[in-house]
């Protein structure tokens, strides 16, 4: 179907070649091939020139490159270009092999000498145009928007930014035959083509309206006033230069590179190769879009037939293009109308091995969902479907729910009938609400893939197409969307049976393709068996018995609240010398640039000052407007997320707030919650303490806080082996104090309260990847004080440096890192040649086993905690868990067994080289308890 936003009526498609393959590199992760080639660039540039084919019915076209060496801008002026950093290895290897792809595809290849690729694509765009041509030219270059005119338009693909004339005029101010002197004027920094100083965008568009033109500006810069009127001054000598270098040639010489020239018909597209474009993608490993050109040239291979999934580095990160159906499997799904129906697949349910089970629902939320139907799945390609609720009118009889439930309940509560699933903590609460406790869930497709490959997709969907070549019948096709979507209960029986079997079958499928690669590595099976499973029942049952909330405190804190507001309102508007709006940019913009004129630190993309957190925490320590904006959105934060929230998401049935524990969300292992989510709450403010107060316990019980102690500082003594870590904490010392000590080079004793201080971000900083700079701005020194700081440290803590440098060259040698427990946390961007895409994924390489084997630490102290609870029959129940923190509900009787056995089982989960330490606080409520 032709996309809307990509024009057809182009009889000539000129692509900026150049262009395409640095947003290519930049845009895609470090995908290798095999023998380790870089492959992320050329992934891009296919995936972006297939799309352009198919979407563009353009019979001619071309793609153009810039060739190697200098062209007549250098020679005019030396220090063109002079600033850019040169082309990253990894993306130069990867221009042959796209200029390759890009014939195969059938492209014409421009590569012209001596020129840029601009002036290759204006001079054809202009000789195209000239012969009756409707040229469309696809590039992210705004230099490329003086060529466009009635029958020349530009295309980026990346926004589906689509500029005609009058596009170009919207966008820029000016009409495209001006943009030359709005270029020249503003100046190009990509180019190193300077222009006015201190002229952007507004001025060049209101000088060019008032003077009609760069040479009437030229002509009335001495009755230009102000500092730009200066600036414009002591410019006009350049002008000429800067306007020539910025003009595309519209008139090269492409003879011997374009047959024919200077005609353009010889640039008709050609039939895709498709035999040298599957050797292409078989030698740069494309597993993909190799099965789906195999599958067009009908030689799908069959399963027996092809290799197993190769978990390489290349292969997880290619980008998910469908696969080629799957045509070998016969599939039948069966609607189960009658109890002769069901008592067959109740058979076949006993004697199967490995069972898939699937929910239908008549809600998202776990708590209140009740069953339509349910489907399963003994092998690939056949499942059955049990209609129970399905309400539409005409709908036929189905079997009754409760007695289909009462039948099925010894299988379901069977520890040993061995089932499967996606997601299967929302089917354990659907099956709970009807009274049933689902045992023998043994494997979750969802967690599979998440330890497999966290940072991917998880959905069924994404699966089956990443790892079958499927695409099943989605929800919205079923029920629709939007105001318009149905309850499934409205769903046709016959295409509910399709679907919900389609689940079932495919998600068996998934679970045969992906267990194999978890069993594969010791590590990634302990991650799966005994962290992530484990903890899927443990999660629900924390779930279900939900948190106990005052909601009349809530009310009064959210009244305090806005009184507090209303009083910070007044106290701004005096400061500002009027009212404005405080939840505006805008004005708060206009207020504090505008009229008390204080320092711009950032600007939004726009070119507006930034006024977001970070702005207004650094002019808060000089100026007082900021720092009561900043305390108004964090009460308003504050009450609109908490105090006015909460009280509403009470389940009336219980009395009690349920929140939501992802396991499949943070690719470091950690849970995240939400509706509501609960792990956001501040503690460190007082308003968000007085928050955690409306957290109670029931009569008769207190709430009991177990936070592991400094678990992040622990495991980097633990992996880093740095022995003065390691002797600190073996030895119960002050860590921080120790530090301070070792840095500073005093006794203990004598270290000072701000020593620490600094010791601490120092330790705290380093975990998560602080460089000196990061340092400086937290401590409020200068850089090289920071510098030295870190220098000392690392000559001190020798063996933290060693580990953080390793553990970067290691990254970037397997594109991942583990865990203590052996989960594997990818870092795509390791290998990538930007340079700040690169920094950000080694500081990542060195947090992410911290954070990771943290949460590995949290979910293992759950699973041996609510063991503890069930084996000695403990009235004691976890309500929540907030990051390295658990908080449980426990009755007065038992506060002398929690106070013991809950910190001795959490430092108890793993043998580290560090003894773990957990503290216990207890209280009437949940800020009492810390």
């Amino acid at each position: 179907m032709q996309d809307p936003a990509l024009p057809n009526k182009a009889s000539l498609l000129l692509v900026d070649g150049s262009s395409y393959l640095y947003r290519a590199y930049h845009a895609m992760p470090d995908l290798r091939g095999p023998g380790g080639v870089p492959t992320g660039a050329i992934h891009g540039m296919v995936a972006m020139m297939k799309r352009l084919r198919e979407q563009v019915g353009a019979g001619h076209a071309a793609c153009v490159f810039d060739a190697k060496g200098p062209t007549f801008r250098d020679e005019w002026y030396p220090e063109y270009k002079a600033q850019r950093a040169p082309m990253p290895d990894d993306l130069r290897a990867q221009i042959a092999p796209i200029h390759e792809v890009v014939r195969l595809m059938g492209w014409p290849v421009l590569e012209v000498p001596g020129i840029e690729a601009d002036d290759a694509i204006g001079t054809l765009a202009r000789v195209g145009a000239a012969s009756g041509h409707q040229v469309l030219i696809s590039t992210g270059d705004k230099d490329l928007a003086q060529l466009v005119t009635e029958r020349v338009t530009l295309i980026n693909t990346m926004s589906m930014e689509h500029l005609d004339v009058a596009g170009v005029l919207a966008k820029f101010g000016v009409p495209p035959d001006r943009i030359i002197d709005y270029l020249t004027l503003i100046g190009d920094t990509v180019d190193n083509v300077p222009g006015v100083e201190k002229v952007g965008p507004k001025t060049a568009v209101k000088w060019l309206a008032e003077h009609g033109s760069l040479d009437g500006v030229v002509a009335a810069a001495s009755q230009i006033k102000g500092v730009a009127g200066e600036n414009l001054r002591k410019a006009l000598d350049w002008l000429p230069m800067g306007r020539k270098l910025i003009t595309v040639v519209t008139d090269c010489d492409l003879a011997g590179h374009v047959e024919g020239w200077p005609s353009v018909e010889a640039l008709a597209l050609k039939e895709v190769d498709r035999e040298g474009l599957l050797a292409f993608y078989e030698r740069y490993g494309f597993k993909t879009w190799r099965r789906e050109l195999e599958a067009e040239l009908g030689r799908s291979r069959s399963p027996e037939a092809a290799p197993a999934p190769s978990r390489a580095q290349g292969d997880l990160f290619e980008p998910t293009a469908p696969a080629a159906p799957r045509t070998d499997l016969a599939r039948e799904y069966e609607t189960i109308s009658t109890w002769a129906q069901f008592e067959a697949w109740q058979a076949k349910l006993a004697a199967a091995p490995l069972v898939a089970l699937d929910t239908e629902t008549d809600s998202l939320d776990a708590m209140q969902a009740r069953i339509v139907g349910l489907s399963v799945a003994v092998e690939p390609g056949r499942a059955a479907y049990i209609p129970l609720a399905h309400d539409y009118p005409g709908a036929p009889d189905q079997l009754p729910l409760d007695e289909v439930l009462a039948r099925l309940k010894p299988w379901l509560e069977d520890a040993q009938a061995a089932k499967l699933g996606q997601n299967i903590k929302y089917d354990l609460h659907v099956f709970a609400n009807h009274g049933i406790a689902v045992q023998g869930y043994q494997h979750d497709t969802m967690l599979q893939s998440y330890v497999l490959e966290a940072h991917l997709k998880h959905s069924l969907e994404s699966l089956a197409e990443r790892h079958l070549g499927r695409k099943g019948l989605s929800y919205e096709e079923l029920c629709g969307k939007g105001v318009n979507q149905i309850s499934f209960s409205q769903v046709d029986i016959e295409r509910a049976t399709t679907y919900s079997g389609e689940d079932s079958e495919m998600c068996l499928q998934v679970h045969q393709t992906l267990m194999p690669q978890i069993e594969a590595h010791a590590g990634l099976s302990h991650v799966y068996r005994a962290i992530e499973m484990d903890a899927v029942p443990v999660l629900m049952r924390m779930e279900r018995t939900g948190v106990l909330i005052d909601s009349q405190r809530l009310a009064q804190q959210s009244q305090q609240l806005a009184e507090r507001m209303l009083a910070l309102e007044a106290e701004a508007y005096e400061v500002a010398g009027q009212p404005f709006n405080m939840a505006s940019p805008k004005q708060i913009g206009e207020i504090l640039f505008g009229k008390l004129g204080l320092p711009v630190k950032k600007k939004t993309a726009s070119g507006a000052p930034s006024t977001d957190e970070e702005v207004l925490q650094e002019l808060a320590a000089d100026y007082p407007l900021p720092a009561k904006l900043l305390e108004h959105r964090s009460l308003a934060k504050l009450k609109g997320t908490y105090t006015d929230k909460l009280p509403g998401m009470i389940n009336p049935r219980t009395g009690r707030v349920h929140t939501n524990y992802a396991q499949a969300v943070a690719v470091t292992g950690r849970l995240s919650s939400n509706d509501p989510n609960l792990q956001n709450i501040p503690i460190r403010t007082p308003e968000g303490r007085r928050v955690r107060e409306a957290f109670i316990a029931p009569e008769g019980c207190r709430i009991v806080s177990a936070d592991y102690s400094q678990i992040e500082l622990r495991i980097m003594a633990h992996l880093s082996e740095d022995p003065g870590l390691l002797r600190a904490f073996e030895q119960g010392l002050d860590v921080h104090r120790a530090t301070a000590a070792e840095v500073f080079g005093l006794e203990p004793e004598a270290v000072s309260s701000e020593q620490r201080r600094y010791a601490k971000t120092i330790n705290f900083g380093l975990i998560y990847g602080m460089g000196a700079f990061g340092l400086a701005q937290s401590l409020g020194i200068d850089q090289k004080a920071a510098k030295n700081y870190i220098e000392r440290y690392f000559d001190r803590f020798a063996g933290v440096k060693r580990y953080m440098e390793s553990t970067k060259a290691s990254a970037a040698e397997l594109g991942y890192v583990e865990t203590a427990f052996g989960r594997r946390l990818w870092l795509p961007e390791i290998r990538g040649g930007n340079g700040p895409r690169r920094a950000g994924a080694e500081r990542q390489a060195i947090n992410a086993p911290m954070q990771g084997t943290a949460a590995d630490l949290i979910k293992l102290a759950m699973v041996a905690v609510q063991h503890a609870l069930d084996t000695e029959q403990r009235a004691s129940r976890m309500v929540m868990q907030v990051h390295d923190e658990l908080v449980l509900e426990v009755p007065e009787a038992e506060l002398d067994w929690a106070r013991e056995a809950i910190p001795r089982l959490m430092a108890g989960v793993a043998q580290m080289r560090v003894p773990l330490l957990a503290e216990v606080g207890v209280g009437l409520n949940w800020d009492e308890a810390h």
